[in-house]
């Protein structure tokens, strides 16, 4: 016993004691401060509104958060080997996350997910969007803090052996740990339990969950997930049901449809909307003049955007498979990185023409990384896919750093040069990509609105170029000897309307944007309903049924969804000419709705029963 004191005496004696208290403490506040960064970003920079959540709303939340941060630093110092490298790097990483997330609210209203961190190497368009300066002092930064953690890492190969155990104990340890943690959306999860005891999860709105649960608790919640959970009544008998169903529907509706096989060219056109639409924006011209000339002489309307401010990808793969992102769930953010590459095979309008012996072609004036576009669109059947470094036209307009959606449109009219070949062309633009402001050094159109002058006015000098483009290309079609078909719409609004502008419109408005479907020939059925309302999955179906074309079963099926159900999305259902928060189904409804919601389970989640049939095929035979 007396020597156990004289150890002990000789430990104090040595401060040992001391400095591991210190460094517990030290170790213990940044975690706490940290996880006090992230909310502060998350709530807009308000001090108030982090502390608040912090000690006084949801503090059980903020502690939980605290608890995952900490297994996070643990991992970071026994990789390694040191405590000042692993807070340092600790320390960054925190601080370019909270970062993003406070830029991506600022500019889209909605948080960062885990599956953006995919975009860490889209180094050209984080540039763009954050700004050279910022960028460049991030990547500095980051780049020290690897340097450090690199030589730390080296140097801890040399320690002692019982350090190395040590170290090697903490490091799996944390790694089981942060293992666990991600399978946040196991039920059984204990972390899961824990913050279900306080927690108030909202599927529909993901800046809720992140405000409600705090930012470690809404990344958490997006973590790895089904795309969507089976529903009640699953079986390959129903879905057999719903197949000869509307196979006969098809089949009838097929007897009097024409066997011509026009082209076909889809183009969602970057940010392309209308801002004299909203209230708070006026101008001394209007930028969509040409767009409107063509518009109100075919079917047109509003588009219900997914998102404000960005989320491309998303309304690319709901117009071209035309399956709904409200019937995922929440967490399923985006299907082009999180749900695609994990199916060996996706029905699309794509898949549909390239058995009617159409050749497809997918054209983005951008990389091939964003969205992991290549893969995704060799899955969905496309023949080709031109990008920046293939395509035969580049140019740009002054200081815009995207190629111009003229030269995007001339890659288009190279192709349907083919007069022997029905071609389906799918063009994503890149014009009218943010940022604004510098693109131009003249500005023809100069508005009135609170707040942000500077870039509507680029803006709108943006699309009004879009505009021009548009009628050019459209004469173009006019000469050719094969019928053509355009569906042209914009993915979503801009993020750059202030927060006045925003609080002057309803939520819906500031995710409506503008489309239209033309054909050369002039026979689409709807060609004078100018103002309707729709969402980017019913474009192909209604492309089909307004220009009398060969249909499947699918398409039917949306038709009869569609006319219920004229566009919706989470938190925004158009239902009888009135825009509701909720769904609240009729029994017409419910049947049509539900029996879209069996088929798109069983592709994206469920055994694929409906692709032993025709069903996704315009002959159903």
């Amino acid at each position: 016993m007396k020597d156990y004191f004289k150890r002990l005496h000789a430990f104090f004696k040595e401060k040992k004691a001391v400095k591991i208290l210190i460094a517990l403490l030290f170790l213990g506040l940044l975690v706490i401060f940290s996880n006090l960064y992230l909310q502060w970003c998350q709530n807009d920079l308000s001090v108030d509104l982090a502390r608040n959540f912090a000690f006084s709303w949801h503090t059980e939340k903020f502690f939980l958060g605290c608890l995952v941060l900490a297994v996070v630093l643990l991992f970071l110092i026994a990789l390694s080997g040191s405590i000042a490298v692993g807070s340092l790097l600790y320390t960054i990483i925190i601080g370019v996350l909270g970062f993003a997330d406070y830029q991506k609210m600022f500019y889209r209203t909605e948080p960062i997910y885990p599956d953006d961190l995919k975009m860490i190497t889209e180094f050209g368009l984080l540039r763009e969007m954050v700004g050279t300066g910022p960028f460049v002092l991030v990547l500095i930064i980051a780049i020290g803090g690897l340097a450090a953690f690199g030589y730390a890492l080296y140097k801890s190969l040399f320690k002692e052996k019982r350090q190395q155990l040590v170290r090697g104990v903490l490091l799996v340890c944390s790694a089981g740990m942060l293992l666990y943690i991600s399978d946040f959306n196991n039920p059984n999860n204990l972390l899961r339990k824990a913050y279900n005891k306080t927690a108030l999860w909202i599927p529909y709105s993901q800046k809720m969950n992140y405000y409600n649960t705090g930012f470690i608790g809404g990344f958490l919640y997006n973590l790895k997930v089904v795309a969507m959970e089976e529903p009640a009544d699953y079986s390959k008998e129903r879905i057999e049901e719903i197949v000869d169903e509307y196979n006969e529907l098809a089949d009838k509706k097929n007897e009097t449809s024409n066997e011509e096989k026009p082209n076909i060219v889809f183009v969602m056109s970057e940010s392309f909307s209308n801002p004299l639409a909203l209230e708070g924006v006026t101008a001394d011209k209007n930028p969509l003049t040409d767009y409107q000339a063509i518009a109100e002489q075919t079917y047109s309307g509003q588009m219900l955007s997914q998102n404000y401010g960005g989320g491309t990808a998303n309304i690319e793969f709901e117009a071209l498979t035309s399956f709904s992102m409200e019937l995922f769930n929440a967490q399923m953010t985006t299907p082009y990185t999180m749900l695609l590459p994990k199916l060996d095979e996706v029905p699309s309008i794509v898949s549909l023409l390239k058995k009617e012996n159409y050749q497809t072609t997918a054209i983005h004036p951008y990389n091939t990384s964003m969205y992991k576009r290549k893969d995704v669109y060799e899955l969905l059947g496309f023949d080709s896919f031109l990008y920046e470094d293939t395509m035969t036209h580049t140019e740009k307009i002054e200081s815009n750093p995207y190629i111009s959606d003229e030269a995007a449109y001339q890659e288009v009219m190279d192709l349907l040069a083919d007069n022997e070949t029905p071609q389906f062309v799918h063009l994503v633009t890149m014009q009218t990509h943010m940022p604004y402001g510098d693109k131009y050094s003249t500005l023809n159109y100069a508005s009135q609105s609170k707040g942000n002058k500077k870039a509507i006015d680029s803006y709108m000098q943006d699309i009004a170029y879009s505009s021009e483009a548009l009628k050019g290309f459209i004469a173009e079609l006019d000469k050719l000897d094969r019928r053509t078909l355009v569906v042209f719409w914009g993915d979503h609004l801009p993020s750059i309307y202030s927060d006045e502008i925003k609080a002057e419109n309803d939520e819906v408005a500031m995710h409506k944007t503008e489309f239209m479907m033309y054909d050369t020939a002039g026979k689409l059925a709807n060609s004078e309903e100018h103002e309707a309302t729709t969402s980017p999955f019913y474009f192909a179906p209604s492309l089909f049924e307004q220009s009398s074309l060969q249909t499947s079963g699918f398409y039917q099926l949306l038709l009869n969804v569609q006319e219920e159900l004229p566009a919706f999305e989470k938190g925004f259902y158009y239902e009888d000419g009135q825009w509701e928060k909720e769904l609240s189904l009729s029994k017409a409804q419910e049947d049509y709705y539900k029996a879209y919601q069996l088929i798109q389970y069983d592709i994206v989640s469920g055994e694929q029963y409906s692709l032993q049939s025709d069903f996704f095929a315009s002959d159903s035979e």
